[in-house]
């Protein structure tokens, strides 16, 4: 006999919307295999409105009001509140997926949202990086308290496992460091400069396609590469850090010439991303740095990513994700979903 899950989405962006995508294509296998249905009753936008039926949103449909820049709140059986927390406690949904803009300075108001989920008996799971570092501690202890999980893989290199991999495969294990490429924007940027394009063009081409934003700063600039290095360090070495403790620099002082130059000279430049203890201190760092062709950074192409960990018992331990998209996120979300599931059966 199916169950069914209720979900609550905060947020209705590309992520959002792959999400419900993905849903509805493994409708079949997630009855057959795992034996639920999941049911959307609550959807919140940032422009166009929020939705709430308790019942069930046609969440296809709200896609389709959403991309004509139209409301959803027609999709809405009840009015819905207009407080953000009254509204995800009316949901009546099993899970909130927490997928608003990313805060690198403060995590609000995700974290709000996810305390309000965690308060009501909801599962949390999330996308959004500024919660696991601002917020990481509170909200597993709230979790823990209230019989509930908060679960983030797709915080990190999207759907690629790296927390799940060190919570579930790996036992008394401990990392030492690491260091890898987290930004796949910048990445594809240093790429496109290789190939002739100006740093203006690589921007503009990057923002065609939807891998950078229209305000790229928080790319260019490396603080999305720091909140994920503070993630990493919060959560899998137990050292509690903000973005803001990471010595970074983004990619703006690097010119076309040096780039270039670089490349000829059997080198690349890669924005890369470290956190290693030093004498019992965590020392982390975003920096642009030449690599040489013997790094394993240097064939990390277009839009991957690619982190690799130094641990007392594996001293290499690498993940690769390949050219990532929202439908990657997505499925870090489902997963999330059914391991919490799993866990309850």
């Amino acid at each position: 006999m199916e169950k069914t899950i209720k979900i609550c989405l905060m947020g209705f962006g590309n992520v959002s919307q792959a999400f419900v995508h993905l849903v509805n294509r493994k409708q079949k296998e997630l009855a057959d295999d795992y034996g639920v249905r999941f049911v959307f009753t609550a959807i919140a936008t940032g422009r166009h409105g929020r939705a709430l039926n308790p019942q069930g949103l046609d969440a296809a449909k709200a896609i389709e009001l959403h991309k004509k820049g139209e409301s959803i709140e027609s999709l809405s059986s009840t009015q819905a509140p207009d407080d953000v927390n009254d509204f995800i406690a009316h949901s009546g949904a099993d899970f909130l997926l927490e997928n608003s803009p990313v805060n690198y300075q403060t995590g609000e108001p995700a974290i709000s949202h996810i305390k309000a989920a965690l308060g009501s008996g909801m599962h949390a799971v999330s996308a959004n990086k500024g919660p696991v570092v601002h917020a990481f501690r509170e909200l597993t202890n709230l979790a823990e308290k209230n019989g509930v999980r908060y679960l983030f893989e797709s915080a990190v290199m999207d759907g690629a496992p790296i927390f799940s991999v060190f919570r579930e495969a790996l036992p008394a294990i401990h990392i030492n460091g690491f260091e890898g490429i987290l930004n796949s924007c910048t990445n594809m940027l240093l790429e496109r400069m290789e190939e002739g394009d100006s740093f203006e063009n690589a921007v503009a081409y990057a923002q065609s396609i939807g891998i950078a934003e229209t305000d790229p700063s928080g790319d260019i600039d490396g603080w999305d590469a720091a909140i994920k290095v503070a993630a990493i360090a919060t959560v899998l070495m137990d050292e509690p850090l903000k973005p803001q403790d990471v010595d970074r620099e983004g990619i703006r002082g690097l010119s076309l010439k040096e780039i270039q130059k670089s490349r000829l000279e059997g080198k690349r430049w890669k924005l890369v991303c470290r956190a290693e203890k030093i004498n019992g201190k965590l020392v982390a760092s975003v920096q642009p740095e030449e690599v040489p062709s013997k790094s394993p950074l240097y064939s990390v192409n277009g839009t991957s990513s690619f982190v690799v960990f130094h641990t007392d018992v594996l001293p290499g331990l690498g993940i690769l994700e390949s050219n990532p998209s929202p439908d990657t996120t997505a499925y870090g979300l489902l997963a999330d979903i059914l391991n919490i599931l799993k866990t309850r059966t």
